[in-house]
């Protein structure tokens, strides 16, 4: 077996009843679920709540986060360590928490303040995010400066090669996705996330994420983690606080950091999350490369079963 990578989903793959066959089946995911104290019924959420509600970004993300922490938890266990860790916007926390950044209370109780913070900033703005397939980047980005007249639209997320996320105003999103169509965009989907991510537009909760980050202890990363915002491992020294401040109001280059990750030897993707877009995006992006990876998603009981079975020591 090659290097693994745990790759960990961000907001968006959130699914009503995630968790909850891990939860009964899995001691340790119960551990550390019942560890978690939040102002909110997260497990009768993660449990019970429709679609809508767990969209509600200051619930998606602690959930999310709960969701991550109890899974990795239950791969150690089993003897499946990463050598790496790699998150997409939210999923960077996880990626840090599998790095022993923080506890798994710290890293829940971290992103249950973002999740707060980015839906206050994000409160009265009219915005929506939208994944734009089948282009290259550069057309993206001409595409939202020729729409500013319209209002504010910047590419945001560059997932992988034929898909990149634009944000910002709902009409001036809209122009862009007219005038992208016209130039060969194959689809443009709007995203299930309710507020501007990885625009300025959070400057505010950047901002109170800074503030927050002060009284948090940081530990060095003990794996190698590639970091959404410069698309390139984490060197030693840099600052993670303020990193993760920019990253919440700034693009994010997930592509980058899957190449970094496939250059560096990493061949084994375990994605953590109820979801398997992370996979398909490693995928593409291997492909590009003209590489082969193994790509596996943690959605629920079977799969965890099914990986544990196949890569546990």
């Amino acid at each position: 077996m090659g290097k693994i990578c745990f790759l960990y989903a961000g907001q968006g793959s959130q699914k009503a009843g995630m968790g909850t066959d891990l939860y009964e089946s899995f001691p340790v995911y119960k551990s550390i679920a019942d560890s978690i104290r939040l102002d909110f019924d997260f497990k009768k959420l993660m449990a019970e709540g429709t679609e809508e509600e767990l969209a509600k970004t200051s619930y998606t993300q602690p959930c999310m986060a709960v969701f991550a922490a109890g899974v990795s938890e239950v791969l150690r266990e089993n003897g499946i360590k990463p050598d790496g860790a790699l998150g997409l916007s939210l999923g960077e926390y996880g990626a840090l928490y599998a790095a022993g950044v923080w506890d798994a209370v710290t890293y829940v109780n971290i992103t249950a303040f973002r999740g707060k913070a980015m839906e206050e900033a994000a409160r009265g703005q009219s915005t929506v995010m939208s994944a734009i397939l089948g282009l290259d980047a550069e057309s993206v980005e001409n595409a939202c400066k020729e729409v500013q007249a319209v209002g504010f639209v910047e590419l945001t997320n560059y997932n992988c090669a034929g898909q990149y996320v634009i944000c910002g105003e709902e009409e001036a999103v809209g122009a862009a996705e007219e005038k992208l169509k016209a130039v060969g965009a194959k689809r443009c989907m709007r995203l299930k996330v309710t507020a501007p991510f990885h625009t300025r537009l959070l400057k505010e909760a950047g901002d109170r994420l800074e503030a927050y980050f002060k009284d948090i202890e940081f530990k060095e990363p003990d794996i190698p983690v590639a970091l959404n915002l410069t698309g390139d491992f984490y060197k030693e020294g840099e600052d993670i606080k303020d990193i993760l401040v920019k990253q919440a109001q700034s693009a994010i280059h997930f592509e980058g950091c899957v190449k970094a990750m496939i250059e560096a030897g990493f061949d084994t993707f375990i994605e953590i999350g109820p979801g398997n877009v992370l996979a398909g995006f490693v995928k593409k992006t291997a492909k590009a490369l003209d590489k082969e990876v193994a790509t596996v998603s943690i959605q629920g009981k079977e799969d965890l079963e099914k990986v544990i079975e196949e890569y546990a020591s």
